[in-house]
C-alpha cells in the first residue's frame, strides 16, 4: 500500500474506531470480543483498503465486514475462547428505566446471532430492511422475518411486569 493510501487508512479508522467498537460490543457482548472483532475487521479492511476507499459507502462496506467477521466466528468453533471462570461485569449507574443496559446485553446474548445482528443493524445502527440485507446477505424477507423473531424473543425474554412501546400503544 501506498503512504498515501496508509495515511488515509489511518484516518479512517482512527475516526470510525469508537462506532466500530460500540457495534462490535453490542453484537458480541463482551468489550474483550468487540476489540478482537474490531481488530480482526481492521485487518481485513487493510487488506481491501482500496475496494473499500472507491465503494459508494466505505462506512456500509466496513460495517459489512464487521458484521461477516462476528457471524464467521460462529463458524470456526475452534477458535474461540472457553474461558473456566466467568467474571461478572459490573452494571453501570441505575436509572429510571424499567430494563437497564445490562440487562439488554443479557437478552441480546440470549438470541441467535443472526437475530442479534439483525437487531442491531436496524435498530442500533438504523439501517434501513434493504441496507441490513445487503450486510447480511440474505433477501429483504428474511431481514423482516429475523427482525420479527428477534423482536418477539425479546418480549419473551423481558422480566414480568416490564411494559414495551407495543404494550403501551397497544393499551391505548
Amino acid at each position: 500500500m501506498k503512504a498515501r493510501d496508509q495515511a488515509e487508512f489511518r484516518e479512517y479508522v482512527i475516526a470510525r474506531q469508537a462506532g466500530l467498537r460500540r457495534t462490535a460490543y453490542l453484537l458480541s457482548g463482551d468489550w474483550h470480543r468487540a476489540d478482537d472483532l474490531v481488530s480482526a475487521t481492521v485487518i481485513k479492511l487493510y487488506g481491501a483498503w482500496r475496494s473499500a476507499r472507491d465503494a459508494s459507502n466505505t462506512d456500509a462496506y466496513v460495517r459489512k465486514i464487521l458484521v461477516r467477521v462476528f457471524l464467521d466466528e460462529k463458524r470456526r468453533p475452534w477458535r474461540r475462547e472457553h474461558p473456566t471462570e466467568v467474571l461478572p461485569e459490573l452494571p453501570g449507574p441505575a436509572d429510571d428505566t424499567p430494563v437497564h443496559r445490562a440487562d439488554l446485553h443479557r437478552l441480546l446474548d440470549q438470541m441467535p446471532r443472526r437475530q442479534r445482528a439483525v437487531l442491531v443493524l436496524r435498530f442500533y445502527d438504523d439501517l434501513s430492511v434493504q441496507q441490513a440485507a445487503a450486510v447480511l446477505e440474505c433477501s429483504e424477507g428474511a431481514v423482516k422475518t429475523l427482525t420479527s423473531r428477534a423482536l418477539d424473543s425479546i418480549r419473551r425474554l423481558l422480566p414480568a411486569g416490564v411494559v414495551t412501546r407495543t404494550d403501551y400503544e397497544e393499551a391505548l
